[in-house]
This record gives structure tokens, C-alpha cells and sequence, in this order.
């Protein structure tokens, strides 16, 4: 008899479920282990390495540039492809490449180990577009919309549990290992969990392989397991599993464009993406270089982050319900202003971990609000072109804020930086606090 993960007393999973409903929650919680590890420190590794703010925003903003190339010509494959055996065969390819992390040390000098990540993360990117478009469609395939709350739920919970343990003891072992050897047994255990969840997926099988989503709600996941950026591994869209349905060809893919309304959401969504990550490439050289903070202090901020992000998330369906998708989501934006805020005046430990509950509060509810305001604003008989526009606004955001950031580093340096990124943050949420 299979016990079910995602089991309550009042509510337990039919027979017919458990075993894909199980898969699920396992794979998300390996793919925690793999974010609280590999792809938690990558950027720092870079930057011990002795990463530029280019190089580090390289790192963020090639998975946009890949996703806007490649997202449509997925969508299309994935048309002709049971879902669950694309989802997997997309996995593995996508999570050999942690693997090609260990080896860096010994095939690479320091700037070559540099731009082998930054070019590996271009090369992955690739199967990893396809991935997170064909797992929420074998999501949706494979769970009843009955039964998607309580398994996101359920999954939410079970990737910051792991996210949280991996990322503490990460942090032990890098101080406890000498360079680069630890970080290569960082990379090994985020290989590991990749594995896993591959493992886990290959186990899906849904119903009908074939069956696209006919609903428009959001997953809610905070996991995209296309992405190998540690910020970027909080799932901020709703867009790309709709891609496989886009067709670029018809006159309804540019009927958002003539929607005034939804070019005012979308340029939203530009202004939103683009604050959020200007200040991302700054993180690790800031942490790093200038108040020097060791890996098991990074590594205790990350789980930090991901405790607070856990909590507040609880709280979503209450601030959501009081302000609205909006404003919940503007709400978010100014409490992540906070982040980049405080920690331009951190000098020490205390207020670096301060900043990142704010940084964990602040994604709950901005990233949690985000897919459902978009779709407010969406008809439901041109949801898919729709959406796919709102995913590329996404990731052009992305990709100007993270190719922005250098810029502020070279003019005005990393405290000043961070001050102005924290400043755009905060009027843009106050901007959607306004807007109608």
C-alpha cells in the first residue's frame, strides 16, 4: 500500500494519485538539495574566483537571453512529445552540466573556471528552457486542479526544508574543506540531488501524456527547474507553460499588444524584473570582497531567506485577499528594497542576515502575487498569447537589470550601487501601488 506525502486527515490522496503525487514532492525536495547547494554558491565560488560584476551579471542574464531565443521553438517540440518523457530526457541533459561543475577546478585556470560557468550556464539554459515549459505541463497533466494547491503546498514546504538543511551544511563544509575542494563537494551533492529529482521525474506518469493545461492558474512553485541561478530559482512566471500552445503566426499573438491595459501590466512587469535583478550581480562581490563574510555565513543567510520566504508565505492568502494581487505584489517589491538597502550599510555578519529575512519575506509575497495579477488581466479565450508575451516581458526585465548592474558598479561602486538598486526598487513598488 503507498502512503501519500501530501496526505492530510481530513483530506487524504486518493489510491490513484499517490504514487505521481509522491514523485513530485520528491523531486522538488532533491531539487532542493541541488539549490541549496550548487546553485547557491555558484556565484559566490565565481566571485572567490575573482568574478567582475560583469562576468557575475553574465551569469544572470544569459538564462533570460536563452529563454527568449529558445522558449518558442521548445513550446513547438514539445508539441509533438509526450510530456513526461520530454520532462525527463530535458532533466538529465539540463543537470549533467552541475556535474561538469566539479571538474572546473582541474581543467581551468581561475578566470577560465570564470567563463566556463558563464558558459556552461548559456549551454544549459538550452534543455532548461524546455524543461520548466514541459514539467508544468506534466504538472497539470499529472495533478487534477483539485489537487494542485495542496501539492504545491506540500511542494513549497518540502524545497525550503531541504533548501534550508543543504545550505547551512554547505556552508560548514566549505569552511571546514580548503579551496577549491570543498566547493567541488558542493557541486558534487548539487549533482547528486539533480540526479534524484531526474530520478523522480522519470516516475510521473500522467494520465494523458498528451493533455495540454486548460487552466490559467498559477503553480505557484517557487522552484523553475530550467534555472541555474540561485536568485533565479524562485519561480517568478506563469508564462512559459503556455508556450506550447503560442503560435507567433496568428493575428491573436498580438492582440496583447493592442490590449491597453495589458501593455500597461507588461511594462510593469519589465519595470518590476529589471529592479529586482539590477542589484543582483552586486550580492556576491559585496558579500565577498567587501565585508569579506566566510561560506558558512552566506550559507546561514541563504536558509535565513528561505525560512522567512516559507513563512510569509503562509500569510499570501491573507495580504492577498486585503490589498489584492497588486498591491500585494507591490507590497513585496518595497519590502525587497530592503534588502539591497540594508545590506549597503552591513559592515559584519548582523545586518546581512537581517537583510535577508527581508529578501525571503519580500519574494513571498512579490513572487507569489505576480502570476496571479497578470492573470487578472488576461482573457481567458487569448490566455496563451497572452501570457507568452508576459514571459518574455519577464525575462527582457531580467536581462536589462542584470546588464545594468556592471554599469552601476564601475560608476558609482558597490555601496552606492546597492543604495540606487534599493531606491528603483522601492519607487517601482510604489508605482504598482498606485497603478489601476
Amino acid at each position: 500500500m503507498t502512503i501519500s506525502i501530501a496526505s492530510t486527515r481530513a483530506r487524504p490522496v486518493p489510491v490513484e494519485y499517490r504514487a505521481n503525487f509522491n514523485n513530485l514532492i520528491l523531486d522538488i525536495a532533491w531539487f532542493g538539495v541541488l539549490n541549496g547547494s550548487a546553485i547557491a554558491f555558484v556565484a559566490v565560488y565565481a566571485t572567490r574566483l575573482g568574478a567582475n560584476a560583469f562576468q557575475l551579471s553574465l551569469l544572470n542574464a544569459t538564462p533570460a537571453v536563452v529563454n527568449l531565443l529558445f522558449a518558442l521553438p521548445a513550446g513547438r517540440w514539445l508539441q509533438s512529445q509526450p510530456l513526461s518523457r520530454a520532462t525527463f530526457a530535458t532533466s538529465v541533459i539540463h543537470r549533467l552540466f552541475y556535474l561538469v561543475w566539479v571538474f572546473l577546478p582541474l581543467l581551468f585556470t581561475d578566470q577560465g573556471q570564470v567563463w566556463a560557468l558563464v558558459a556552461l550556464t548559456v549551454l544549459m539554459s538550452v534543455p532548461g528552457t524546455a524543461l520548466a515549459i514541459g514539467f508544468n505541463g506534466m504538472f497539470a497533466a499529472a495533478v487534477p486542479p483539485e489537487w494542485r494547491g495542496q501539492i504545491v503546498g506540500t511542494r513549497n514546504a518540502a524545497y525550503a526544508l531541504t533548501s534550508i538543511v543543504i545550505t547551512l551544511a554547505c556552508g560548514r563544509l566549505l569552511d571546514a574543506l580548503p579551496f577549491p575542494l570543498g566547493y567541488q563537494v558542493v557541486f558534487a551533492i548539487g549533482a547528486v540531488g539533480g540526479a534524484m529529482s531526474c530520478f523522480h521525474l522519470w516516475r510521473v506518469r500522467p494520465a494523458d501524456e498528451h493533455r495540454r493545461p486548460g487552466t490559467g492558474r498559477s503553480l505557484g512553485d517557487w522552484a523553475d527547474p530550467g534555472e541555474s541561478g540561485a536568485w533565479q530559482s524562485l519561480r517568478l512566471s506563469v508564462g512559459l507553460r503556455f508556450l506550447t500552445r503560442a503560435n507567433p503566426l496568428s493575428s491573436r499573438w498580438f492582440n496583447p499588444l493592442r490590449d491597453l491595459t495589458f501593455r500597461k501590466v507588461l511594462l510593469l512587469v519589465v519595470a518590476m524584473h529589471l529592479a529586482l535583478y539590477l542589484a543582483v550581480p552586486l550580492f556576491p562581490l559585496y558579500l565577498v570582497n567587501e565585508i569579506q563574510l566566510n561560506d558558512q555565513v552566506i550559507g546561514l543567510g541563504n536558509s535565513i531567506f528561505y525560512i522567512a520566504l516559507f513563512l510569509a508565505s503562509t500569510r499570501l492568502d491573507a495580504v492577498t485577499r486585503r490589498f489584492g494581487n497588486r498591491r500585494a505584489m507591490a507590497l513585496g517589491i518595497v519590502v525587497i528594497s530592503l534588502y539591497p538597502a540594508i545590506l549597503s550599510q552591513a559592515t559584519g555578519p548582523a545586518l546581512y542576515l537581517v537583510a535577508s529575512i527581508m529578501g525571503g519575506a519580500g519574494w513571498a509575497l512579490a513572487g507569489g502575487a505576480v502570476g496571479n495579477y497578470v492573470l487578472e488581466k488576461t482573457p481567458d479565450d487569448s490566455r496563451p498569447s497572452y501570457l507568452a508575451w508576459y514571459n518574455m516581458a519577464l525575462q527582457a526585465g531580467i536581462l536589462l537589470g542584470a546588464l545594468i548592474a556592471p554599469a552601476l558598479a564601475g560608476w558609482w561602486g558597490l555601496t552606492i550601487g546597492l543604495i540606487f538598486a534599493a531606491a528603483c526598487r522601492l519607487l517601482i513598488g510604489a508605482a504598482i501601488w498606485r497603478a489601476k
